[in-house]
């Protein structure tokens, strides 16, 4: 037979290989040798708790194993005395093994040595050893796992024993002569394998129907025995004496937002002065705003100034798998803060769970729909909410539900907008501090190159400033560092290295020659900025505007501003036909071109610029706002009318580039001395770019 490897579990360490039997002997003999598994030591006692589960006792019965027999015994050993310092497990711990029975033929010469052998089915580990080394013990066969091994005596009594960790059992045993076999689980282990598998699966469910209890908030739940399980706790941040670093002062370009704030926090600090008149205090703030001005910044304002218990968290904490789990959250975020009252919760991102109920094409979300729902109770419901002010931050309020944004609940709505000139000023100089600014540098000048950033893009753009200058081994920041920082943010990173042939290069130069060049000849347009011919991100060139704060505030345009923009955008293609030809025009004017057809559409469509069409909004966007822009738009107007738009629309892209044309035919020695310019420099600033307009006949047209 092939040698057979017993489990190295059984040994603990130790592998046992039975080789094929000796065809001399009537009686099959099998030679045992061991090896070594790893590289620890085998002598080893086994240690206190590994004894302790020596003594028990139990009943046993099970079928007889095939037994192996050994060669014949060798001189035994000293034996090894084990004492046992505890009571050992229930029977029921025992493996399926131990609970089995071997059958075999009576011995009757072992009747007379029967006195000698201890009493009982379950034997402690040295009186077996002793029963072995007296020659008392037959047979021996082992768990499948080990831990439990049964005997038949001598006398054909049958025990169990509780094998604890002796690398030295195998050798006495084969010393002694006794058979060994070991268990392969084929009687009474499918029995307890069907019971393990029923078990699980309602140990498991058991298991996730505590879950639902105490998500839902049962007695696992809020209010009941709690536990490590218990999700339906709020995740909010609590602050009794708020610490955020940040006060009114830090926050800059957002004067008015700050004036209805700060009556908040007056409130708290003085209710005397507001009470004496009836006022009551704010139930609700919600700061509405662009990303990046500064919502989340105000809220921590207002809890270092305010000096009460300040609880924060994110709306999306509220959002969970399982029914249910947000409204707990709910409820255990303002019984805390009621506890506390009075008191601030700030919610961030409070769109992401006060959006419109029942909206989307699927219907609403379950989940999401159960805590708004407790959140509009909490905040104004039937048992009232005192001495809670809630703050929250969106930038989707078009999407918020109609009943959260109702008085009562959110009484002011505080709008966080894109600052203005002055705001910039002031949020550079915020964004300044502990930075090592040049001379040179002019918070005014720069503030005006950078209409409609906000208070984050601002902080990015001082921070890029100061990487280059230390890129650079500057020791201070320039305004060059500040302004290479600027078109970085804009348009990318410069492409210094990028292979640009002396052809496509000149190319370039006029095709930005050709945009500066019209822009600069169109009445009451913006002046120029900056000119470059510098690769950046997807441009080959680029041409920068400083745009009119005065009309960035107001979000006004004229009719002949929106025209000047469409033939500034054509300058740069109409400049490479008439210095290149048809035929070797690039796709370089491809964004241009999209910027003029959107325009002219808006102009049609929109802005009621055309007198075939009228004052009449056509093709606006309708539906709901949850189920895509593709979907929304909403045709209504007929075929006939479409015709008339589109021919509109044709007739304001043409004139603009009829403009443009007439504008480069007219003064094209400067387009060629401006694109001389930039490909000797790369880079001409406004001022230069003007001086070649004092020696021309430049006009306005």
């Amino acid at each position: 037979m092939a040698p057979t490897s017993l489990r190295s579990s059984l040994f603990f360490g130790s592998n046992v290989i039975i080789s094929s039997p000796t065809p001399k002997t009537t009686k099959p003999s099998f030679h045992i040798t061991r090896s070594s598994l790893d590289d620890k030591p085998l002598k080893s006692l086994p240690s206190r708790a590994a004894l302790a589960a020596i003594l028990f006792s139990s009943s046993i019965s099970s079928q007889s194993p095939k037994a192996l027999a050994l060669d014949q015994p060798l001189t035994p050993t000293q034996p090894i005395v084990i004492e046992a310092q505890s009571l050992s497990p229930s029977p029921s711990s025992l493996s399926p093994f131990a609970q089995s029975q071997v059958i075999t033929a009576p011995n009757p010469k072992a009747q007379s040595s029967s006195s000698d052998l201890p009493d009982g089915s379950q034997w402690r580990y040295s009186e077996f050893l002793n029963a072995v080394k007296k020659g008392k013990v037959e047979r021996v066969r082992f768990s499948k796992d080990g831990s439990v091994l049964q005997l038949t005596a001598v006398d054909n009594r049958r025990a169990s024993v509780v094998v604890p960790n002796d690398p030295d059992l195998i050798d006495i045993l084969a010393m002694n002569g006794v058979d060994i076999s070991v268990s392969e689980g084929e009687s009474g282990n499918d029995l307890f394998t069907i019971i393990g598998n029923l078990i699980f699966p309602i140990l498991a469910f058991g298991g996730l129907f505590l879950l639902f209890r105490r998500a839902g908030g049962g007695p696992g739940g809020p209010g009941g025995l709690g536990g490590p399980m218990d999700f339906g706790r709020s995740k909010s941040k609590f602050q009794e004496v708020p610490e955020t670093g940040v006060s009114f002062a830090d926050v800059a370009g957002a004067d008015q937002a700050k004036l209805e704030l700060q009556e908040v926090v007056d409130f708290l600090k003085n209710p005397d002065k507001y009470t004496a008149l009836g006022a009551k205090i704010p139930k609700g703030c919600l700061l509405v705003g662009p990303p990046g001005t500064g919502k989340t910044l105000l809220a921590r304002a207002v809890a270092g100034e305010a000096g009460v218990p300040f609880f924060s968290c994110a709306a999306s904490e509220f959002v969970e798998l399982f029914v249910g789990v947000g409204a707990s959250r709910v409820r255990d975020l303002f019984e805390k803060a009621k506890a506390k009252a009075p008191c601030i919760v700030f919610i961030d991102e409070i769109d992401a769970v006060g959006r419109q109920r029942g909206a989307g094409m699927g219907g609403g979300n379950d989940e999401r729909e159960q805590t708004i729902n407790q959140l509009l109770t909490e905040m104004d419901g039937f048992s009232g909410n005192s001495g809670v002010i809630v703050l929250a931050a969106t930038n989707r309020p078009d999407v918020l539900d109609s009943a959260l944004l109702r008085p009562g609940r959110f009484d002011r709505q505080v709008t966080v907008d894109r600052p203005d000139v002055a705001g910039r000023v002031k949020i550079l100089q915020v964004h300044s501090r502990g930075k090592a600014i040049g001379k040179d540098v002019d918070f005014d000048k720069v503030a005006r190159r950078t209409p409609g950033f906000t208070g984050a893009d601002l902080q990015n753009l001082m921070n890029e400033a100061a990487i280059l200058a230390a890129r650079r081994e500057l020791k201070e920041i320039s305004k060059d560092e500040i302004s290479d920082a600027l078109e970085r943010i804009i348009a990318g990173p410069e492409k210094k290295n990028a292979v640009v042939s002396d052809e496509k290069k000149r190319l370039v130069a006029y095709h930005e020659a050709g945009h500066a060049l019209v822009g600069a000849l169109m009445p009451e347009y913006d002046p120029v900025a900056k000119i470059s011919i510098i690769p950046r991100g997807q441009a080959g060139g680029l041409t920068f505007f400083a745009p009119s704060e005065e009309r960035l505030e107001s979000g006004l345009y004229s009719r002949s501003y929106l025209e000047n923009q469409m033939a500034v955008a054509l300058g740069g293609r109409v400049a490479e036909e008439v210095i290149f030809g048809d035929d070797n025009v690039t796709t370089g004017a491809s964004n241009d071109f999209m910027q003029v057809s959107r325009v002219a559409r808006q102009m049609i469509e929109r802005f009621g610029f055309s007198k075939k069409i009228g004052q009449v909004a056509v093709g606006g966007p309708g539906g709901n706002p949850f189920m895509g822009q593709q979907m929304s738009s909403q045709k209504d107007y007929s075929m006939a009318t479409a015709d008339i738009v589109d021919a509109e629309v044709r007739e304001l892209v043409e004139k603009a580039y009829k403009r443009a044309t007439d504008i480069i035919t007219t003064h094209i020695d400067i387009l060629h001395k401006l694109a001389q310019l930039l490909i000797e420099k790369e880079t001409v600033d406004g001022e230069e770019f003007m001086s070649l307009f004092i020696d021309g006949q430049a006009e306005f047209l």
